[in-house]
């Protein structure tokens, strides 16, 4: 395929799947609120000491961001599984892997694109420094990509499974440890004053390495699912 097939099929399935989850709504909505919700309650659960809030602000916002992220993955391809056009998928001209690709960036898009709109507010709630609020929003452009990235091979990998969202959650949560180890890590040497360029090309490694190999991963994981 040419380059302009190549991003005239990209487009197509990205446009589509963006279509679907604005005229749905319900799965976008439920990841913000259930981020938010999840971020209000820390005040309440350790107390309003300035002190405290501040110095769990970073864990917290991730963390959740995290758990957030893995709410809809088990329905990422469900929807395609059932109507069977999952398997016309596989079948297509176009690489299932490009076609993996674009529907990756369609989750990101309505999931974890909100939940970077929403982090700066509840980093003031959380008593965060200014002077990590771009540090976090930097972090989290390249932390949650990768998210969305190894927990779609988790969605292929239980595909048609009883009770898929508990599994692919035990699956990608031990993968999803470094992300949050290095994106909290860069947002507390941005507040202490300390250099955070190291964590934030650990996060750009990790998310180049993603981009490669988790597309290709999941494409094998749903025709071996149709097998």
């Amino acid at each position: 395929m040419g380059r302009r097939a190549v991003m005239g099929v990209f487009g197509t399935v990205l446009a589509r799947d963006l279509r679907l989850a604005l005229r749905q709504g319900t799965d976008s909505l439920m990841v913000v609120a259930f981020f938010v919700v999840t971020v209000v309650l820390f005040p309440f659960g350790v107390g309003p000491e300035t002190a405290v809030l501040e110095r769990i602000s970073a864990g917290v916002l991730w963390v959740t961001a995290l758990l957030a992220s893995m709410l809809s993955l088990d329905r990422l391809f469900q929807q395609e599984y059932e109507d069977g056009s999952l398997d016309l998928l596989t079948r297509a001209p176009a690489s299932l892997t490009l076609i993996v690709t674009a529907k990756i960036a369609a989750h990101w898009l309505t999931t974890a694109l909100p939940l970077l709109a929403a982090a700066p507010l509840l980093a003031v709630l959380l008593q965060m420094r200014p002077e990590g609020f771009g540090l976090m929003l930097a972090a989290m452009a390249l932390g949650t990509p990768t998210l969305s990235l190894v927990g779609a091979v988790g969605a292929a990998l239980v595909l048609g499974a009883r009770r898929g969202g508990v599994l692919v959650s035990l699956l990608i949560l031990p993968l999803y440890v470094p992300v949050l180890i290095f994106g909290v890590s860069a947002v507390d040497a941005a507040v202490m004053g300390f250099a955070y360029g190291a964590q934030l090309k650990i996060l750009g490694a990790m998310l180049l390495a993603a981009l490669v190999l988790c597309p290709l991963a999941t494409a094998l994981a749903l025709r071996q699912a149709l097998e």
